[in-house]
């Protein structure tokens, strides 16, 4: 007989991934490097790809800037901006201590979308830098991925950039966040069978990420009187004196104030938790930071996604005990992953095959349908309302629905059928895997013990 699973056992595993990870980060010095798209015969080759022949390349795109992607690898090249103000739960750490998240975003990058992706950490935290940095960087990358970038700036920083730049800036903080959590509610709300338009809601934490969620739900539907938010000074209601005052500032939270809350309820998360039938917890790392006993105050099959890293606000198995019927983190360690990583590669291989121009709501709540229809197509349960990273089907339908999406609305420079579209995003998101087990195969990545 099998020995139970105690919770002592679950904290070591919880507790095991970062331990690893210092140990495989030194043996491997990193997680990504340059690899060779070209084959070079001998060295004869060097003088087409280089010197004298790229010259050829070079007038061609001075003559038209257009062929750039066609004769360049920047159509399937993005940036990982950042200047490592908000890392994970980890804060404002610096953008050298911040450059294995970095470097790791564009490890799921490959490996999962099939797209290049650069780690940029930046040496500034000053808005107006940032988005000048972007805009110089124009030139090299067809898309720019923002991340970690602490709040408020980063509403500022986005939608200058959206705004400003010729190529597609997401935040991945912001939308991409809000995109997987949409994709996994809209299963667990399916599983509980309560309608979006009915439910309370209450949000617990108002960065970036709870910010878009809250923005991407009310889009999507759902009824902001039904709304309640809460920050670290407690529930935001239209006499929070403190917001009122800083409007500039925090003019976000201020809307949030007008349009949430109707009952003007006062208080902190324990008052705002009384039954609701959702938490969305993007707050801090914890855990200990949310209690059974304010789960406990929740309605009859509760939803909870807490979702704070490196550690949720509470442990999973301790919301289960107190009632919740679906718990959800942001940990591929545990059941329920709603976390960006199933998010942003297909969205962007959806955006570089079809050479959008921006990434827009829509296309967000394209992406979180797909995921969510896949999942219910291919079996839901109280443990399961998202696909897993090792779906790579999921990710190949994303692609596809972002890309039709975003031809929908008239953002791409190149017109794609659903089945082009479909040869064309599989074979990058295969060529990530298949490049990764040719490089073990070959000895160049060496394999772990």
């Amino acid at each position: 007989m099998a020995r139970k699973i105690t919770k002592e056992d679950l904290l070591e595993r919880a507790n095991k991934p970062a331990e690893d990870a210092l140990k495989l980060h030194a043996l491997y010095r990193g997680k990504m490097q340059t690899a060779l798209k070209c084959q070079v015969r001998d060295v004869n080759d060097f003088a087409i790809y280089y010197t004298p022949g790229v010259a050829g390349p070079c007038q061609a795109i001075k003559a038209d800037t257009g062929r750039l992607g066609e004769l360049t690898n920047r159509w399937n090249t993005i940036a990982v901006v950042s200047d490592c103000t908000r890392v994970l739960g980890l804060g404002d750490i610096g953008p050298e201590a911040g450059y294995p998240v970095m470097e790791g975003k564009c490890l799921l990058f490959k490996y999962l979308g099939g797209v290049d992706a650069v780690p940029i950490c930046l040496a500034t935290k000053d808005p107006d830098e940032i988005v000048q940095a972007v805009k110089w960087l124009e030139p090299s990358f067809a898309g720019i991925n923002l991340e970690d970038i602490s709040s408020p700036k980063c509403f500022y920083i986005l939608d200058r950039l959206k705004a400003e730049a010729e190529i597609p800036v997401w935040h991945d903080d912001q939308q991409g966040t809000a995109t997987v959590m949409l994709a996994g509610l809209i299963n667990a709300l399916n599983i509980v069978g309560k309608k979006l338009s009915k439910v309370k809601i209450v949000f617990n934490g108002l960065g970036a990420a709870n910010v878009a969620c809250l923005r991407l739900l009310l889009i999507y539907g759902a009824r902001p009187e039904n709304f309640i938010a809460v920050d670290s000074k407690g529930i935001l209601h239209k006499g929070r004196k403190d917001i009122q005052e800083n409007e500039e500032e925090f003019s976000y939270k201020w809307r949030i104030c007008q349009i949430t809350n109707p009952e003007g309820k006062t208080g902190d998360l324990t008052a705002a938790l009384e039954g609701a039938d959702i938490l969305i917890s993007y707050s801090r790392s914890g855990p200990g930071v949310i209690s059974p006993e304010q789960i406990k105050l929740m309605a009859h099959d509760a939803i909870c996604f807490v979702c704070a890293n490196p550690v949720p606000e509470i442990w999973p198995w301790e919301c289960r005990e107190a009632g919740a019927r679906i718990v959800a983190t942001g940990r591929s360690d545990f059941p329920n992953q709603v976390n960006n990583s199933i998010g942003f590669p297909a969205i962007f291989r959806g955006v570089l095959d079809t050479q959008a121009r921006a990434i827009t709501d829509d296309m967000c709540i394209a992406a979180a349908k797909s995921l969510a229809r896949y999942a219910k197509e291919r079996g839901l349960n109280e443990e399961c309302i998202v696909p897993t990273m090792e779906e790579s089907e999921a990710f190949i339908c994303e692609a596809i629905d972002v890309g039709m999406e975003a031809q929908r609305e008239g953002l791409t420079r190149v017109k794609v059928s659903r089945d082009e579209l479909r040869r064309k995003s599989e074979a990058m998101i295969n060529s990530g895997r298949k490049q990764h087990d040719a490089l073990i195969n070959a000895g160049c990545i060496a394999p772990r013990e």
